[in-house]
This record gives C-alpha cells, sequence and structure tokens, in this order.
C-alpha cells in the first residue's frame, strides 16, 4: 500500500466513522419504521429463523429479509440495543463510500478521494446511513451494482457485470423487484440516449441471470412455501398496489421527489445540477454531430442513473423520501465525474457559483444548531442562538466563497465543503439529541413506564400514534394491544392515551379500576395502571 493509498484510506476512515457511526445511539429509534424493522428482526433472531419476518409473532411480509439479516448479525455481536439495529445500514453506506473510491481509483483516477468524500457527505447518504431501515441496503446495493454495469462496458470483464448482477439479487433481498427494474429502466434510458441499443441484449447474460437467481431465489422460494400469502401480500400489495394506488396513505404531488432530491443532495445539489445541465448540453450537441467520448457517455450514464429513480417514484401514488435514495449516489458520481474534468483544464468556479454553492453548504447550520428548540417549540428561536447560528453560517460562506473563487479554484472543493457538514453532524449530535429523543422517540418514555412497575405488565395504547405503538414494542419487547381494535387486555396492564382519548379510555375500562400515573410531556401523552377485568385474570 502506498503512503497516497494509506493517507485515503485514513481519510475515509474517519469520515464514515464519524458521518455514519459516531453517536448511533445517541437518541432512541424514531418514527414507525425504525422501531418496526429492529423488532422484526429481534423475534427472528429469538426463534432462529432466517426465512419468515414476523412481527408480535405473526408473519410481516412487507419487506424481503436483507436489512433483518444484517441487524441479526449484528445483534449476535453487540446485543438487542437500538445502536445496533442502526449498524448496518451505516456498514452499507460505508461499503458504497469504499466502492465509489475503487471504481474511480481503476477507471477515473485523479477525483477518487473527491468522489468518495461528495457521497459520504450527502445529507440523505448522512441520514439513513444512520437509520434502521431498508433504504440504504437497497441504495448501497443499487449503486455499487450500477458502477458494475458501468466497469464491464468500459473494460469487457465480465467479472464487472457478475457483480452487477450479484448487486441486482441483494437489491432483490433488500427491498424486492425495484432493484432490477430501476436498473433496467436506466440502463435503456442511457442506451437510447446514446443510440447504442445493442447494450441491453449484451447485458443479458445467462451465468449472470444464473447469479442473480441464485442470490434471489432460494429466500424467495423458502418464504412462500412457508407463507402462501406472500405472494398476494409482498408482490400485489406491498409492491403493485403501493405504486399504484394509495392504499397506505403517503400521497404527495407529482413533483414531491424534486425538492426531496435536492435536499438530498446536500450540500452539493448547486454543482450536481450544474454539472447535469452541463452534460445534458454537450450530449445534445455531440449528439447531433453523431460524435460522443467515453467520458462524456459516462456522465450521460449518471445522469440517466439520477432521474430514472425521481421519474419513477415521481409516477407512485405512494410517497415516502426514502424512496429516492438510489439516485443521490449518482447525483455524486455525476459531480465527480465533471470536477475531473475541470481539474484536467484548470478551470475555476464561476463567482455565482461559488457563492451559490457558499450558502446552501452554510445554510445547514442555522437548523443544526437550534434544533432542540425547534423540536420543542415547532419554529426557529429568535434570541440569541439563532443570531450566533445565522453569523457563524454567514461567516464561514463567505470563506468558503473567497476560497472557492481563489487561485485554488475547485481542488478544495471537498475540503471546504466537508467544513459545514462536519459542524452542523457534530452542532445535532451535540445539542439536538435529547430535544429529539424525548420528542420523537419512546425510548424516555419506555424507561419511565420500566420505573413504575413491581413487575413486569401487559401494555396497552389508546389513540396513540403507530410510532409510539411501534417504538414501545421495540423498546419494551412486547406485543402492544391497541384499544380501538377491540384488543383490551383483561388482565391488569399499563396504558398509554393522549389526554384528548380520555372519555374514551374511560369507555373501554368502565367498571375496572384505573390509576393515573403520570403524563409524558413531549408528546403529550398520559398513563394508567387498569386493574384486571371482572371477567378473568389471566390474560387478554
Amino acid at each position: 500500500m502506498t503512503n497516497r493509498t494509506r493517507t485515503d484510506v485514513l481519510l475515509l476512515a474517519g469520515f464514515c466513522a464519524f458521518l455514519f457511526l459516531y453517536g448511533l445511539g445517541a437518541f432512541g429509534l424514531i418514527g414507525a419504521d425504525e422501531p418496526r424493522y429492529a423488532q422484526v428482526a429481534r423475534e427472528m433472531l429469538d426463534r432462529h429463523d432466517w426465512i419468515t419476518p414476523t412481527l408480535g409473532g405473526h408473519p410481516w411480509l412487507e419487506k424481503p429479509p436483507l436489512y433483518y439479516w444484517q441487524a441479526m448479525l449484528a445483534y449476535s455481536v453487540f446485543g438487542v440495543i437500538d445502536r445496533a439495529a442502526r449498524i448496518p445500514s451505516a456498514l452499507d453506506a460505508t461499503i458504497l463510500v469504499i466502492a465509489v473510491y475503487v471504481f474511480f481509483r481503476k477507471f477515473r483516477r485523479g477525483v477518487e478521494v473527491d468522489a468518495a468524500l461528495i457521497t459520504a457527505s450527502c445529507a440523505g447518504i448522512i441520514g439513513y446511513a444512520r437509520a434502521a431501515s431498508t433504504d440504504m441496503p437497497l441504495a448501497a446495493s443499487f449503486a455499487v451494482g450500477m458502477l458494475g454495469w458501468w466497469a464491464w462496458r468500459e473494460s469487457g470483464r465480465r467479472i464487472y457485470l457478475a457483480a452487477f448482477y450479484l448487486c441486482l439479487g441483494l437489491g432483490m433481498l433488500a427491498k424486492g423487484p425495484v432493484a432490477p427494474l430501476l436498473a433496467f429502466l436506466t440502463i435503456l434510458l442511457f442506451a437510447v440516449a446514446v443510440r447504442e441499443v445493442h447494450w441491453i441484449g449484451k447485458t443479458l447474460w445467462l451465468p449472470g441471470i444464473l447469479l442473480f437467481g441464485a442470490v434471489v431465489l432460494p429466500w424467495y422460494i423458502a418464504v412462500e412455501m412457508r407463507n402462501p400469502q406472500f405472494f398476494r401480500e409482498f408482490i400485489l400489495e406491498h409492491n403493485l398496489a403501493r405504486f399504484s394506488t394509495n392504499l397506505y396513505h403517503h400521497p404527495e404531488p407529482f413533483w414531491y421527489y424534486v425538492p426531496v432530491t435536492a435536499l438530498a443532495l446536500v450540500p452539493w445539489i448547486v454543482f450536481v445540477v450544474r454539472a447535469f445541465a452541463e452534460s445534458v448540453g454537450v450530449w445534445w450537441a455531440e449528439r447531433k454531430s453523431g460524435s460522443s467520448d467515453v467520458a462524456l457517455q459516462f456522465r450521460i450514464f449518471a445522469g440517466c442513473w439520477l432521474i430514472v429513480p425521481i421519474l419513477f417514484f415521481s409516477l407512485s401514488r405512494s410517497k415516502l423520501p426514502g424512496y429516492i435514495l438510489p439516485a443521490i449516489p449518482a447525483g455524486a458520481v455525476l459531480l465527480a465525474d465533471c470536477l475531473l474534468r475541470q481539474f484536467e483544464q484548470e478551470m475555476p468556479a464561476s463567482k455565482w457559483l461559488a457563492v451559490l454553492h457558499a450558502i446552501v453548504a452554510c445554510a445547514a447550520i442555522v437548523p443544526a444548531v437550534t434544533i432542540g428548540f425547534i423540536l420543542t417549540e415547532g419554529r426557529l428561536p429568535t434570541g440569541r442562538l439563532t443570531l450566533i447560528a445565522v453569523a457563524a453560517a454567514l461567516l464561514l460562506a463567505v470563506a468558503l466563497a473567497l476560497t472557492l473563487m481563489s487561485r485554488l479554484h475547485l481542488r478544495m472543493l471537498r475540503f471546504i465543503t466537508l467544513i459545514p457538514v462536519v459542524l452542523a453532524v457534530a452542532a445535532v449530535l451535540k445539542l439536538g439529541t435529547t430535544a429529539i429523543d424525548q420528542k420523537l422517540s419512546t425510548r424516555p418514555l419506555a424507561i419511565e413506564l420500566a420505573s413504575l412497575e413491581m413487575h413486569r405488565l401487559p401494555l396497552a395504547v389508546c389513540g396513540a400514534s403507530r410510532e409510539v405503538e411501534y417504538g414501545l414494542a421495540f423498546y419494551r419487547d412486547q406485543v402492544i394491544a391497541r384499544y380501538e381494535s377491540g384488543d383490551v387486555p383483561s388482565a391488569e396492564h399499563l396504558l398509554v392515551a393522549p389526554p384528548a382519548w380520555k372519555e374514551i379510555v374511560a369507555q373501554h375500562t368502565a367498571g375496572r379500576r384505573v390509576s393515573y400515573l403520570g403524563h409524558y410531556g413531549p408528546q403529550n401523552l398520559d398513563y394508567y395502571w387498569v386493574g384486571a377485568s371482572a371477567h378473568g385474570k389471566d390474560g387478554r
């Protein structure tokens, strides 16, 4: 290993460790998906079952098992804790960054560190690398697969095409048929754009298809044999119906993924848009003349990779931010390749581009510093804290813009842009974790409930959100009963409900002893002790 390679490895290791792993358990699992996926993996581990995902003891067939398998391994090493549930995504993001570095070192030497660090520091990558979800496993496997496809196209070596099929298989195990479908659409769009449709036929390589099948089919066949409802629930409901209908109540406007993608590409969005527009412009000019070089074709490929997920998921009737994650590495790759050309030609950054990039890159410092207040009060603070944050962001933006416009040009872009990224992440971890934990996670509530028990009791909710229900299910490792569904435990139990549901709680507990135990202020939830019903004391 040369000194330069050793330096690169240490640099990437340091940034990945900080951006993806540092403070991974500083706040509890948030939302509905994180604790739900974490609990599914726990139940599979408890049963030593690597085939059927279950939640509350019942088959949970929404997603394939790749994340669950990874989390089971993490639990086996670190124990069943929220930090361990997030480790798979952090490691997948690290693998993605390494793959980008290796690809550029092999095929676009000169910007390999830039490409890797740009990928690592995108807001979408950082956010989902710290989440216990299936989005990062899909995005990482899909991105590595797409890089493998291009490596095969440029070098002709079938080992890269085999890697493409292997990664698509992993993507299929991460989130289903969306991985090969997005790959096919990307390659199709690229082949049409460069008038080389024969590459589609060349891609259909029998050994690769067999490799894909060897990765995918064992689990899909096994889970279908054990759970005959799998095809209906997973393929028909959670893929086709999720795409074509609003069955899962996530409606958003058609243009939803434009701002979502822009935010996910912060702090690089300004340069990514410029790189995309410039590449399309050059492609259009050369398309008319009939000439095109490999470097330009790679940028067109990256552009197709970027826009296909945006267009595809924009057509979906059900939209969630994480769906767009497979497109984010494409933006980083496209920008890095354009930087290579600008480095070679010693092209300076334009003043307006430098200023706009500096403003966008440093603006994130303000919400990062004030996130605790924002979560607590629902607005930006108007006092000294905001003034300090804005002043710091402006000063840093000026310094960043001046550096970009100096004789150093774009070669300092990655380092000076990483300064506000590191500061923003550090500010969130230092100043915002308590508020995030209390406001968005049920971990503190679960601790409060445990402190009240003389012995472990069943737990129910009434009127509480899915986030509360799934969060408590993970942190207490219990099946949570829900009063509204008619699932009222007959034995004594604890109950969590918003104050507005007090009358409904009274209706469900009529004739039973009920003691008000306290109020959890950050999420406006009351909790009660409910005595056993007169009909029985032996369970629910």
